[in-house]
């Protein structure tokens, strides 16, 4: 089994902003380990990037798919947060 602080302990990196569940959030707090294990990967990666892109793969076409795909997602999740917080205004207002 993974540890449930993995998603956190494995995307830190410098200048970035990460989403997680509240449950991620809280066991990262009580046992995560911080450090900057992007950075310790950043030549492994670039060489599977370029094994990718070898095979024919469009990256800059997948990023983008995956960027829109990402936005949509969070602005579906931020207007639901807007209207429950309008609603309960006007419930307790």
């Amino acid at each position: 089994a993974y540890p449930d602080t993995l998603y956190v302990s494995e995307l830190i990196a410098p200048d970035t902003v990460n989403t997680m569940p509240e449950a991620t959030l809280q066991a990262y707090a009580d046992h995560g380990k911080p450090g900057r294990a992007v950075k310790d990967q950043y030549e492994s990666a670039a060489a599977v990037m370029e094994e990718i892109r070898a095979t024919g793969v469009d990256m800059d076409d997948a990023f983008r798919t995956l960027e829109k795909e990402g936005v949509d997602k969070f602005t579906g999740s931020w207007d639901e947060l807007m209207n429950s917080v309008s609603d309960e205004l006007k419930r307790v207002g």
